[in-house]
């Protein structure tokens, strides 16, 4: 509603609120002069009100007063994400404390417990959706949390997770995506409230800058098939040693290679089943010394993934993989080429650490309001590949319970036991407590 609408609302109010409007001459006078004072009055006020509003109320406004149209995107922008306070208590001491990866080694501090309390995971997003045009129809994805590096407890800093646009032919059941999203292998995650789904415990795959294409071919009514394959940036390390510095992805000066071919198809009477099979190729350039040691090291996986909905309200999902070099895909334990060491200082880098394993996880629900899930993952590495001190072996086994308010609140609880092991001395144990209030939006 415009402003000139506005007073001439206000001004047809007041003269009907004003009584004796049928009176004589100096009646009639005396009338106006209340008139008016009540006209000025009343803008004054609408002039405060609108001086409290916000500056996009404003700008529509006076658009609106204008004869134009207000505009923030010719697109279709839907807002979402939501709030999460996570509470958790360890027995023993983790990283990373406010999510778990591994527990720590006990040889040194054994049992020491931990409590940390964190609303690192809130989530804010952007879905992107554009007009279809000659066969094609365009979106987009823009999705942050505030798990960035290197901040204080209190100071978290924003970390980008999806930021693609992403172009599609439906008639021809193509795409083509780019920018940072998950990556084409391994595409499943378990349902945990634990930030880190499994990483590094027999989950792998996370995300990158990749340049993919997806096509989609039905076989039948019944049965599908999805080939995808990705130019992905090799996400590296900053390395330094005897004068000389190099990020060992980009130093490689190739791009790691994701491929995945999947199938849908009816089996059991619940729901489709889904199967992939998945890997990745690349390469890492270390340079090590100042006078030119350079040395590569490959980059590699076989997955599989399947996803069975059991019945209505049972899902199972899992995945398997075996690889080399994984640190960056969340395999090894975090761990991917060995350091070379002298007197406790690495002076060279030389084999990649090879590690498998896999996960399973039985979504349950909703039932009433409740949604559960239980599962277990593990992550094994060759003992031979790594150094004394390192990690050989993650197990983690975990299960949650998810209780809806109503469609937007939301609280869980989830208990895990973490078994790490190290060559050498310092096996570990923890038990896990956490405790998660979420609201969706």
């Amino acid at each position: 509603m415009s402003r000139k609408t506005v007073q001439a609302i206000v001004t047809i109010v007041a003269v009907l609120s004003v009584p004796g409007w049928a009176g004589g001459e100096g009646d009639l006078a005396n009338e106006n002069a209340q008139l008016k004072q009540r006209v000025d009055k009343l803008e004054k006020q609408v002039e405060q009100l609108t001086d409290t509003l916000g500056p996009e109320i404003k700008q529509a406004l006076q658009a609106n007063a204008d004869g134009k149209k207000p505009l923030w995107s010719k697109l279709d922008v839907q807002f979402y994400g939501y709030i999460k306070g996570d509470a958790s208590y360890d027995n023993s001491r983790t990283t990373s404390g406010n999510y778990i990866v591994w527990a720590d080694r006990e040889n040194t501090r054994k049992n020491d417990d931990e409590f940390n309390l964190t609303a690192n995971q809130t989530r804010l997003g952007f879905l992107i959706n554009g007009p279809k045009d000659n066969g094609m129809e365009t979106s987009g994805k823009v999705e942050i949390d505030f798990y960035g590096n290197y901040a204080a407890e209190n100071k978290p800093k924003i970390q980008m997770r999806h930021a693609y646009l992403q172009m599609a032919w439906p008639d021809s059941g193509l795409s083509l995506l780019a920018g940072q999203t998950w990556d084409v292998i391994s595409p499943l995650n378990p349902s945990t409230l634990n930030y880190t789904v499994l990483w590094d415990a027999g989950n792998i795959g996370y995300r990158r800058p990749q340049i993919r294409l997806t096509k989609d071919h039905m076989l039948n009514g019944e049965t599908s098939l999805k080939f995808q394959g990705a130019i992905a940036r090799t996400v590296g390390r900053d390395v330094l040693g005897a004068g000389a510095t190099s990020e060992t992805g980009e130093d490689a000066g190739f791009p790691t290679l994701q491929g995945r071919v999947g199938a849908t198809f009816p089996w059991l009477p619940a729901g489709a089943t889904t199967v992939g099979l998945s890997g990745h190729i690349g390469k890492e350039e270390y340079d090590t010394t100042a006078a030119g040691d350079n040395r590569d090291f490959d980059s590699w996986s076989v997955n599989l993934d399947a996803l069975q909905p059991i019945n209505e309200w049972m899902t199972l999902k899992a995945e398997v993989f075996k690889g080399e070099n994984l640190n960056t895909y969340f395999g090894g334990i975090g761990q991917g080429v060995r350091a070379v060491k002298s007197g406790g200082t690495t002076t060279g880098y030389d084999r990649e650490i090879e590690s498998k394993g896999g996960w399973c996880a039985l979504a349950m629900g909703p039932c009433d309001q409740w949604r559960f899930n239980v599962g277990i993952g593990i992550d094994d590495v060759d003992a031979d590949d790594v150094n004394d001190g390192d990690r050989t072996l993650n197990r983690a086994v975990f299960g949650n319970a998810i209780y809806a308010f109503n469609k937007h609140a939301e609280v869980g609880f989830e208990l895990s036991h973490w078994r790490t092991d190290y060559r050498g001395a310092g096996d570990a144990d923890n038990v896990r407590f956490q405790t998660s209030l979420i609201y969706k939006f």
